[in-house]
């Protein structure tokens, strides 16, 4: 198994602690000199430090650094799920995006590169000039176009997940390929697990198809509890598991390949489908995690994803390789779409086949890495902070206020400055996050979307 950079860090200084050369209260190198010891990168010492931190072995002191953690006795006690209930999103939701703030804290505060969709754009011209018409007045093959398909299955062979271009489908983007998965796994009143916190897109399907959710508790760094998932199926009749595996949302965790493989038997064993959401794995800041799809032997695993996080929210261009439900996904396309716009889908392929799609994920990492660390820096010095994440992917931070603290009311208040959050309510139908929030890093940070973080420091100052 690969050994990444940021392992080293976080199993040298676990050992260092262990052994007792860095004792409770001790004070931790600074960042700067762990990055010069170790010839690492500032993201990925922060990486390695969060992790350490989630395991309870450091603690983050604003303005100050990082300090070994009082030793406590281990607590085997695996977190229990509640019962399953009807699935309810939070109002929110809506406001947030008809202000399109979903990742922007400053909604048109400008300074994207679009140097990779101008050159798409060319693609897809290109390819429309070729057809000269010829296909305007034909639908498209309901699997969707076979040179994208082809494309997509050379990219999932490079993460070493064996796939043939019969295998996928063409979508609507990943929201309408989860909205196809549960449609064919699924009927009304059936259960569903889903991550806690974990994706309100999907909150909002289960509400629609009118399933019951049973949240399972879920770690910032390794993803859905197994065992809590175990505990969860042997008490209700869970029909199917939404899962992010990649850089889970809004949390950016990575499931470890023990625990894929747990789940992978749990599903066996409980006769669930597994529905993996695998959108945010092209957002990868070091190294790209494999897919679950990989590992999956019984074709239990309905693969979903989409080019809106790693290209553009607004092409909605996704797939779905739905193994054992593949006939039966292919024929709700054909109900619910019919056809996918062809020379969208040729242009995407030529821009792949060319190496356009690498080069933009090759300057787009660069980039997120730098505006992930300058989050991370500003939310360091904010009061009243428990805690936060600095993931190797996913697109945002996920924030820990105080127990005592209401990100809907901080959400109202900054609103009305133009500024906004996604607020923990969002990420569960039980409100249990209510004191956590979402940050995005996509855009760039403007001058006045630094004035916005500090602007939200200073409420929280209150």
């Amino acid at each position: 198994m690969k050994i990444h950079q940021y392992q080293v860090l976080e199993d040298a200084l676990a050992e260092q602690i262990a052994e007792g050369r860095l004792s409770t209260g001790d004070r931790l190198p600074s960042v700067r000199v762990l990055c010069d010891r170790y010839t690492l990168a500032k993201g990925t010492v922060l990486h390695a430090l969060s992790r350490l931190e989630a395991r309870g072995l450091v603690i983050a002191r604003p303005r100050s650094g990082y300090y070994v953690a009082e030793r406590e006795s281990p607590v085997s006690a695996t977190p229990r799920p509640n019962a399953p209930v009807n699935a309810r999103v939070s109002p929110l939701l809506m406001d947030l995006m008809q202000h399109g703030a979903a990742f922007d804290l400053m909604p048109g505060a400008g300074g994207e590169n679009t140097q990779g969709l101008e050159i798409l754009n060319r693609s897809i011209n290109r390819v429309m000039r070729r057809q000269r018409g010829k296909s305007h007045l034909y639908y498209d093959d309901p699997a969707g176009s076979v040179v994208l398909r082809q494309q997509l299955a050379l990219r999932y062979l490079r993460r070493g997940c064996q796939l043939d271009s019969e295998d996928f489908i063409v979508t609507a983007g990943c929201q309408n390929a989860l909205f196809l998965a549960l449609m064919a796994t699924c009927k009304t009143g059936d259960v569903v697990a889903v991550e806690s916190p974990g994706f309100y897109g999907a909150l909002q399907l289960l509400e629609q198809l009118q399933l019951k959710v049973i949240e399972i508790p879920s770690s910032s760094l390794t993803g859905m509890s197994i065992n809590s998932l175990r505990q969860a199926a042997q008490k209700w009749p869970i029909k199917a598991c939404i899962v992010s595996p990649c850089f889970s949302t809004p949390a950016g965790a990575v499931m470890p390949d023990a625990e894929r493989q747990q789940l992978l038997q749990l599903a066996e064993h409980h006769d669930f489908a597994v529905i993996e959401d695998d959108i945010y794995a092209d957002t990868a800041l070091s190294y790209t995690p494999d897919p679950l799809k990989k590992q999956d032997r019984t074709d239990r695993v309905i693969l979903c994803s989409s080019f809106s996080k790693s290209l553009s929210r607004d092409l909605r261009i996704g797939w779905i390789s739905g193994g054992r439900w593949q006939q039966a996904l292919l024929q709700l396309k054909l109900v619910t779409q019919l056809a996918s716009p062809l020379s969208i889908q040729n242009g995407l392929a030529e821009f792949m086949a060319d190496g356009g799609y690498d080069s933009h994920l090759k300057r787009q990492q660069k980039e997120l890495r730098q505006q992930r660390d300058i989050l991370a820096d500003a939310i360091r010095l904010w009061p009243n902070i428990d805690g936060f994440n600095v993931p190797e992917g996913g697109l945002t931070l996920w924030v820990e206020l105080q127990e005592n603290q209401n990100t809907s009311s901080l959400f109202s208040q900054l609103k009305k400055l133009g500024i906004f959050i996604a607020p923990g309510a969002l990420f569960s139908t039980e409100n249990k996050f209510r004191h956590c929030f979402r940050l995005g890093y996509v855009h760039p940070w403007t001058a006045e979307r630094l004035k916005a973080l500090n602007q939200i420091s200073a409420f929280l100052e209150v």
